[in-house]
C-alpha cells in the first residue's frame, strides 16, 4: 500500500464503520474498539495491530479486501503503513475527505458541547505545494525527516509532496548535528532554515537551505491583502499559504468591528487579525492585542505601527489578562493554541461579556471543551465555518461567532 515497510504486529481482518480522529473506527475479533489508520468506512482491510489497551487498539490497514469507491491511491510514496504520520487521509478522494473532517467535528461538538453543527467543510487551492512552512527532525544520517505516527521513528523524506517546491533543496542537503530544522517560504523573498541544535551547545541559527550562514536578523515578509507583515524566524506564522488571508478574512467578517469599538485579539502573535482589526475600528477605536511570545510581540509593534490605536500587550492570557483588557460591550478574537484556553479562561471572559467573541481553533476537541463555557454564561453560536487548511489530514480550521443574548 506504500513505498515504505509496513510495521510488524498481529495481523487481523477488520469490517470498518466510521471516521474517528486517529483512524476508522472497526472491531477487533474479540469485540474490542480498533482505530484503523490508512482504511475508510465500509471497507474490509486486513490490519495489522500495533498498539492494545483493556479499551481499544490501534492499527494499521496493510491490505484492502473490499475497498471504498472513495478510496485513491495516495499521491505520496511516504503515505501508508509504516511511512510518515503527517498525512491521515492521502488514501481519500476530496469528497471523502471533506466528509471525514466535517463527521469529527460534528462529533466533538455534539459530544462535549451539545451543539448539532450546520456547515461545509471549505476547500481552497490544491494541496500538493500548500505547506510553507514545515518542522522537520533529521537523522542520524543527516536527511531531513519526518515522524511516524505516535512514535519517535524516523522517515526520511525526498522531498514532502506537501511541502512548497521552494524547499526542495533542502532535502538535499545534509543537516548533520543538527536536531530540527524548520524550513520556512513564506512570502515572496528567499526560504531559508531555522536550525535547532539541544544539549551542551544548544543554539539556534537562520541558514540558507543549502545549510550555508545567512544574515541572522533575516525576516521573512508576508503580504495579506494590502498589509506587509514582518514575521522573525521564532515567531508563528499559518504554514498552509492561504491560510493568512482566508482566516483574516474569515475573521474580521465574523466579527463586524464597527468604528469606536474596542477590539481586542488574544494570542495576537504578529498582529495578522488585529491589523485589520484597527482598520474596521477607525481611529475613534481601539484595539489591545494580547501575546506571549517575545519574538512575536516584537514583530507586532513592527507591523501595527501607524495603524492607529493599537496597544500590544506582553502578556499571557490568563483570568487576569482578560480582565484587564475585555470589557462589557467589547467585540473580542482569539486563536489559541491547539490545547485551547488555558483554565479559568473562558469564564472570565463570560464575566466580562464582550458583545462578541469570534473563535479560531485547529482542534474541535477543545474547542468544543470550551464552547461549553460560554453556552453556560449566556451566549449563542450564531455562525460556525469549517476551513480545510490542512490537506489530507484529519484536521481543520474552525471560526465560530459567539454572541451574547442575555
Amino acid at each position: 500500500m506504500s513505498g515504505v515497510t509496513p510495521p510488524a504486529g498481529d495481523v487481523e481482518v477488520v469490517r470498518v464503520e466510521r471516521p474517528a480522529s486517529g483512524g476508522a473506527v472497526g472491531r477487533l475479533g474479540d469485540g474490542r474498539v480498533v482505530f484503523v489508520r490508512h482504511a475508510l468506512p465500509g471497507e474490509l482491510v486486513r490490519a495489522v495491530v500495533l498498539e492494545r489497551t483493556s479499551r481499544f487498539a490501534r492499527a494499521d490497514a496493510i491490505e484492502v479486501l473490499e475497498a471504498s469507491a472513495e478510496r485513491v491511491a495516495p499521491p505520496c510514496r511516504y503515505a501508508g503503513p509504516g511511512g510518515c504520520g503527517g498525512c491521515d487521509l492521502q488514501h481519500a478522494s476530496a469528497p471523502a475527505q471533506a466528509s471525514w473532517k466535517a463527521a469529527l467535528v460534528g462529533e466533538h461538538l455534539r459530544r462535549l458541547a451539545g451543539v448539532v453543527p450546520d456547515a461545509r467543510v471549505e476547500t481552497f487551492s490544491a494541496a500538493q505545494g500548500s505547506r510553507t512552512r514545515l518542522r522537520c527532525a533529521v537523522d542520524g544520517e543527516g536527511r531531513l525527516s519526518l515522524r511516524a505516527v505516535r512514535s519517535h521513528d524516523l522517515v526520511a523524506v525526498d522531498p514532502c509532496w506537501l511541502a512548497d517546491e521552494r524547499l526542495a533543496p533542502a532535502f538535499a542537503t545534509s543537516w548533520r548535528g543538527a536536531d530540527e530544522v524548520e524550513l520556512r517560504a513564506i512570502g515572496d523573498g528567499e526560504p531559508f532554515a531555522v536550525v535547532r541544535r539541544r544539549g551542551a551547545r544548544a543554539a539556534t541559527d537562520v541558514r540558507s537551505l543549502v545549510n550555508t550562514a545567512i544574515d541572522p536578523s533575516t525576516h521573512s515578509r508576508v503580504r495579506v491583502g494590502s498589509h506587509v507583515f514582518d514575521v522573525s524566524p521564532q515567531s508563528f506564522w499559518q504554514a498552509h499559504r492561504d491560510a493568512p488571508a482566508v482566516l483574516s478574512e474569515a475573521v474580521l467578517a465574523a466579527a463586524q468591528a464597527e468604528p469606536g469599538d474596542h477590539a481586542v485579539d488574544l494570542f495576537s502573535g504578529v498582529g495578522l487579525f488585529a491589523a485589520g482589526l484597527a482598520r474596521a475600528v477607525g481611529p475613534r477605536g481601539r484595539v489591545s492585542a494580547v501575546e506571549s511570545s517575545p519574538d512575536a510581540v516584537a514583530d507586532a509593534r513592527v507591523n501595527l505601527e501607524g495603524l492607529g490605536a493599537v496597544r500590544v500587550r506582553a502578556w499571557s492570557v490568563t483570568p487576569r489578562a482578560v480582565h484587564d483588557a475585555v470589557g462589557e460591550g467589547d467585540v473580542v478574537v482569539l486563536d489559541p493554541p491547539r490545547t485551547g484556553l488555558a483554565r479559568g479562561v473562558a469564564a472570565a471572559l463570560v464575566q466580562r461579556r464582550p458583545r462578541r467573541v469570534v473563535y479560531v481553533s485547529c482542534d474541535a476537541a477543545t474547542f468544543a471543551r470550551d464552547l461549553t463555557n460560554f453556552l453556560d454564561g449566556g451566549y449563542a453560536v450564531r455562525d460556525l465555518r469549517i476551513l480545510d487548511l490542512f490537506p489530507m489530514t484529519e484536521h481543520v480550521e474552525l471560526v465560530t461567532t459567539l454572541d451574547f443574548t442575555r
